[in-house]
């Protein structure tokens, strides 16, 4: 058996959500934050990683989510699951939008607590203009990204494997930062690979925690 320290995404429990970044919960801990285009297969992708399928709501209607909703990992809360509003949703005010680009960017760039990002990607319409503009602020952020290719079931395989080597070449100028991926929320294909990447971004913290408190010889 494997002594590598491991979280159960099944134990994710709803916390808050809040509409700026002031509002979100105490910046401590650590956390990983879920984005992506409407309709991208966010909730979904959510909901099958906690294998729960009412945690993150899924809706027919793009840009729903338009809050910063938070799931605790653990019992203190100091680890968590974070879903961002759908960006690029049709059927709101440009001004809304507008707002909702100004947190997203604020909170990439300004949460302390964030490890990393999830970004989910259709597998039909990756890296739109959106995705790259997700992408340009973790990288000014230095944040390091894992990019889902959602729906590969939607695909067959050569197909779905073509597109993810043709993503990973165009992101070959940020691959230190950015890696790519397919899943699939229906099948969990892609799953293992995605709760691997998470566990090592929350469960940092705590090695760098332990790290500072081991006294040097």
């Amino acid at each position: 058996m494997s002594d590598i320290p491991t979280i159960n995404y099944r134990r994710a429990q709803y916390m808050t959500s809040a509409p700026t970044l002031k509002a979100c919960p105490e910046d401590r801990g650590a956390e990983v934050a879920f984005a992506g285009r409407s309709n991208a297969g966010k909730s979904s992708a959510i909901n099958r990683l906690t294998d729960n399928g009412k945690l993150a709501k899924t809706s027919k209607t793009p840009g729903r989510t338009q809050l910063i909703n938070f799931f605790s990992v653990s019992d203190d809360d100091q680890q968590r699951l974070v879903d961002l509003p759908g960006y690029g949703f049709a059927k709101v005010p440009l001004k809304v939008k507008q707002e909702w680009e100004r947190h997203l960017e604020s909170y990439l760039q300004h949460r302390q607590s964030l490890r990393g990002l999830v970004l989910l990607m259709d597998i039909r319409h990756p890296l739109t203009e959106f995705d790259t503009t997700m992408i340009n602020w973790a990288e000014q952020a230095g944040m390091p990204v894992r990019i889902l290719l959602t729906k590969a079931d939607k695909l067959k395989r050569g197909a779905a494997m073509n597109t993810l080597l043709a993503v990973r070449r165009e992101l070959q100028p940020v691959a230190g930062l950015v890696e790519a991926q397919l899943f699939s929320a229906t099948k969990g294909d892609g799953l293992a690979d995605l709760r691997e990447q998470l566990d090592l971004w929350l469960l940092a913290a705590d090695e760098e925690e332990g790290a500072e408190d081991t006294p040097l010889d």
